[in-house]
């Protein structure tokens, strides 16, 4: 009995744990329809804490990368997100970078996955984003409208 109740308190912490992150999950598949805007991607989920506020950097092409907020876990297409890109020209969420944009507006998420199977992932569920190898494993699923 003594065993038990030791395993069952070692659990339990463990296991409220992981409900709570999963509780702050949220899967990004319909907004990588690439029919949305960048501000339109990245304010809600500002909004609602999961997504670092500030860019955790600028490209010179003025695409901002934001963090996951700590404890939020974002998901595309089943893959887990290590960054959201966007970029959206004259709106203040997005800071310019030194060189020339990218374009008026972009968004897209990195993943931790392999291109190959990322790509099968985005184009089964009908969304013509553009994915691209970053590293071994990780890969980049981008929109622009």
């Amino acid at each position: 009995m003594k065993l038990a109740s030791r395993t069952l308190r070692l659990i339990l912490p463990m296991a409220c744990g992981a409900l709570a992150v999963h509780a702050h999950a949220r899967a990004l598949d319909a907004q990588l329809d690439c029919k949305s805007t960048p501000h339109d991607f990245i304010a809600p989920l500002q909004e609602s804490k999961l997504l670092d506020a500030k860019p955790m950097r600028v490209e010179p092409n003025s695409i901002n990368a934001f963090r996951p907020a700590k404890g939020a876990v974002l998901t595309a297409y089943g893959f887990k997100v290590y960054a959201l890109v966007a970029y959206q020209k004259d709106d203040p969420l997005f800071k310019p970078g030194k060189g020339e944009p990218i374009g008026d507006a972009a968004y897209g998420a990195v993943v931790w996955g392999g291109d190959v199977e990322v790509e099968q992932k985005v184009r089964e569920a009908g969304s013509d984003a553009v994915v691209h190898h970053v590293a071994p494993f990780i890969t980049a699923i981008f929109c622009k409208p």
